[in-house]
């Protein structure tokens, strides 16, 4: 979901107002179209366009659009830093109902933005001891959305013979996602959590990162996780177009608003790898998925995902509500008749 009016740091206006009214004409349009889920983030601050512009808030808009849709799961990012764990899984469970359950679920998510805390009032912490604390918040939430009279007394959070009723409706609890490149993290998300997202690589990197992954969620004797990638998406008749929509949306101008942002989060997280110029032209480095070309290529690349354990792929397209029904029509509906 565009929440912060669109994907690229480098482009100021890419035709995706962050506004309800666009928001509610695109979501239902996705449900129409043949998508299952979309991801919402939270930001309180807009980390793509600049500070100053506009940004949608993640919890009231995942409400508001599970009243006005029928199918579609949301994966609402929430970061245990702004949120008290109790209240959340109250709100949580909550938004669970209006949606008939099964269409929400979390996206767990370090707090990676100094100045964004600081000028919500919002401690900020270092990496691990905000994962540190995302433990301790895990644990109260899967605890109080499966039973009553749970309390907990940790580092971070105290209740106290905690009621939370009604429970959700998606038994016995709803989907929690995660991301993270960091021991800290994955060994968290192996442990806590039901699925593992991933940014965008290549398929063999990608299918290094779930025999990983599963090989540590074993240890612990857990069900297997579902896995995600994120990707940007560009389908084209013929690969000249492709090449120039590509350089497009890559010409990168340091001087754009959402540069000083993303100089921020490469300081606040810890990744495997270094990122590009070009991977800050567009979030989650979603240009090494490769999902992008003539409709043929992108199956293929989709199919060879799918044989590396990929589940589920988290698109981003500009402006979105044009390229996600090309996606539909040369993508989604092929597949669906094969």
């Amino acid at each position: 979901m565009p929440v912060f009016g669109g994907w690229l740091r480098n482009v100021d206006d890419e035709n995706m107002q962050a506004t309800w009214e666009y928001t509610k004409r695109l979501t239902c349009r996705s449900e129409q179209i043949g998508f299952d889920l979309s991801l919402i983030a939270e930001l309180n601050l807009n980390d793509i366009k600049g500070e100053a512009a506009p940004s949608l808030d993640a919890w009231s808009t995942a409400a508001a659009l599970m009243a006005v849709t029928h199918r579609l799961e949301y994966m609402v990012a929430v970061r245990p830093t702004f949120h008290n764990p109790a209240l959340l899984a109250k709100q949580a469970a909550n938004i669970d109902h209006i949606g008939g359950g099964g269409r929400l679920s979390l996206n767990v998510v370090s707090s990676w933005w100094k100045d964004e805390a600081e000028k919500y009032g919002v401690q900020f912490e270092q990496h691990d001891d905000r994962y540190a604390r995302t433990a301790e918040w895990l644990e109260i939430v899967d605890n109080l959305w499966k039973r009553d009279g749970f309390s907990f007394e940790g580092k971070y959070y105290r209740i106290r013979n905690n009621v939370l009723q009604p429970k959700p409706l998606t038994q016995p609890r709803p989907t929690i996602y995660a991301g993270g490149e960091s021991e800290a993290a994955k060994n968290l998300i192996a442990k806590t959590c039901d699925a593992y997202v991933m940014h965008g690589d290549p398929p063999e990197r990608i299918a290094a990162k779930i025999a990983d992954m599963r090989t540590r969620r074993e240890k612990f004797g857990l069900p297997p996780m579902i896995f995600g990638i994120a990707g940007y998406t560009i389908i084209r008749s013929r690969e000249q177009e492709v090449q120039k929509e590509l350089e497009r949306i890559t010409n990168v101008k340091q001087s754009a608003a959402g540069y000083h942002n993303y100089q921020q989060w490469l300081a606040g997280t810890q990744l495997e790898q270094q990122v590009s110029l070009e991977d800050y032209s567009v979030s989650n480095r979603g240009l090494r998925s490769g999902l992008y070309g003539t409709p043929q290529k992108v199956l293929d690349q989709i199919g060879a995902f799918e044989a590396a354990g990929v589940n589920l792929l988290l698109l981003q397209c500009s402006p979105q509500l044009e390229e996600m029904e090309r996606f539909a029509e040369h993508i989604i509906q092929p597949m669906k008749r094969s």
